[in-house]
């Protein structure tokens, strides 16, 4: 054998040992943080359509955070908020400009949030799509520190 062939030979068992001694997980990627579970689905704010985002329960308002935007919604300022299956007439009848209007769901679990707020006498209007099991943490703290009712539709029970 030529000394060519010894290092080619040398070289092909390296690689093979190293291959099989580092572990799987150094050749895969990274886990993927689990993508915001609310989503701007409609309302009069100028935040794009299928925004992904999360909100912040501050101790004096609502804070939601989908980049480029950043809602605020003050607790003094809310005058009604809903976690429902779809957005109800109460809302959708509100003579207001709706920028995004979310389609109609309707169905036995609900989805979407909706914040009815004041701001420099003008109504605005916040809804989020978000899944049941994000929401429920939410609720409690939502009404503990705005000191206000969200009006649950009753088709699930929330422990």
């Amino acid at each position: 054998m030529t000394r060519h062939t010894v290092r080619l030979m040398l070289g092909s068992l390296l690689v093979a040992w190293v291959a099989a001694t580092v572990p799987a997980e150094a050749h895969r990627k990274p886990p993927q943080p689990p993508p915001p579970p609310f989503v701007y689905a409609g309302g009069t704010e100028a935040a794009p359509p299928s925004c992904a985002g999360n909100l912040e329960v501050s101790s004096d308002s609502l804070i939601f955070k989908c980049p480029p935007t950043t809602l605020s919604m003050p607790f003094a300022a809310i005058s009604l908020m809903q976690y429902r299956s779809d957005v109800s007439t109460r809302v959708s009848k509100l003579e207001v400009h709706f920028r995004a209007f979310p389609l109609k769901q309707g169905g036995k679990q609900n989805r979407f949030f909706t914040i009815v707020y004041t701001q420099s006498a003008a109504t605005h209007v916040v809804i989020l799509q978000v899944a049941p099991q994000s929401m429920r943490p939410y609720l409690a703290e939502i009404e503990l520190k705005s000191g206000k009712r969200v009006e649950v539709e009753g088709y699930e029970y929330y422990q």
